[in-house]
């Protein structure tokens, strides 16, 4: 069949100028801002900054001396660590409607098809993000920890800094939130046509190193960590790609019944 009689491009005559893109991506922004600032009220109300960095941090005290506490050396880290804990607890909270702000903007730009995955997608990478994070929390810190005070002579106190203890804690949520995006990136690159499955499947020796190397590079230099890290991301390629094999039976249906 030509393609003449083939459908018409449902994208046509849609494009948009250059100021309507800044205009839209301006309202995207502005949304974003007031959906973190609401967050950022809510938590303050309830349930507070100071609760908020005991909860962070429990994993450290259950390896500290009792009755012990973080130190803040900073004169101004008093109130700068619980302005900045409260602000990324608010961007967590506000992550969902964030990542649906950015889909809002792109949008416009997709075919109806391809529209219809956007929120199970927002849905599975939010979760996947917390899962990630809750990973950290629940898990590597205790563990990480352990292993590090393992090696501390009696004579030395494990006093750590509040600072630059959130700095390390707040790294490894994002390396892990990121990582656990793993499958999110795999279906995507599938469903746009940049990859297949079967590549992906030969690619998958040469992404364990890969796992294996960023863990290196962004995590703690203790063994605890890197493994915390890499082996999650070596399954949750291969989860990418059971998912990849399901997300392409539809893409071959509809390209089928376009032909």
């Amino acid at each position: 069949m030509s393609d003449s009689t083939s459908k018409p491009d449902e994208l046509a005559g849609t494009e948009q100028s250059f100021v309507q893109h800044l205009l839209e991506l301006r309202n995207r922004l502005v949304y974003s801002f007031f959906g973190l600032l609401v967050c950022m009220g809510a938590l303050a109300i309830w349930p507070g900054p100071a609760t908020l960095i005991d909860w962070i941090a429990i994993p450290i005290q259950a390896h500290m001396p009792p009755n012990t506490k973080l130190i803040a050396v900073g004169v101004f880290s008093p109130f700068f660590i619980p302005l900045k804990v409260l602000m990324m607890a608010s961007f967590l909270l506000c992550l969902p409607w964030l990542m649906f702000q950015a889909w809002s903007f792109v949008a416009p730009g997709l075919y109806s098809k391809e529209k219809r995955f956007a929120v199970p997608l927002i849905i599975f990478g939010s979760l996947l993000a917390y899962l990630g994070i809750g990973f950290v929390q629940f898990l590597v810190l205790d563990k990480m920890f352990a292993f590090i005070q393992a090696f501390a002579p009696p004579s030395v106190a494990a006093t750590p800094d509040i600072a630059s203890y959130v700095e390390a804690i707040l790294s490894l949520y994002l390396a892990f939130g990121l990582a656990f995006q793993v499958p999110i990136v795999v279906m995507l690159l599938v469903r746009f046509g940049m990859v297949n499955v079967e590549q992906l499947s030969a690619f998958r020796g040469y992404f364990v190193v890969l796992a294996f190397v960023i863990a290196a590079l962004v995590t703690p230099p203790d063994v605890i960590s890197q493994l915390s890290l890499a082996i999650p991301m070596c399954l949750l390629y291969q989860c990418g790609i059971w998912g990849a094999k399901w997300f392409a039976k539809p893409i071959k249906s509809e390209d089928t019944d376009e032909s």
